[in-house]
């Protein structure tokens, strides 16, 4: 039986709602692509970029507390998130044309 994403630290309803939104159903399919591919997939299916939601799911799939991430940690989650926002995020387009673009169909740019 699949585990829920709520079975992971640090994800409640919310979160668990935007990775679903974004495909990704179950913990097991969470710890399987990583914090980073999910997130990605959270930004390409309409989320908008929080960096403390990014850091709260990668301290999560390590079993430990959100506020956890400090120093340089936090610090290097912080470059990763921006080059994440960066590619996979455009304030310009729509959820409806992000999806469009995912399933191959979007205007062409």
């Amino acid at each position: 039986m699949p585990t829920p994403l709520t079975e992971i630290r640090n994800i409640g309803p919310a979160m668990a709602a935007e990775l679903k939104q974004a495909g990704i159903e179950t913990a097991e399919a969470l710890r399987e692509i990583g914090a980073d591919k999910a997130y990605e997939a959270m930004l390409r299916a309409g989320s908008r970029p929080h960096f403390i939601a990014y850091y709260v799911l990668h301290m999560g799939l390590q079993g430990r507390p959100w506020n956890d991430c400090q120093g340089a940690e936090k610090t290097a989650l912080r470059a990763r998130f921006d080059a994440l926002k960066a590619r996979a995020f455009d304030p310009e387009q729509s959820a409806f044309e992000r999806m469009l673009d995912e399933i191959g169909v979007g205007a062409r740019r």
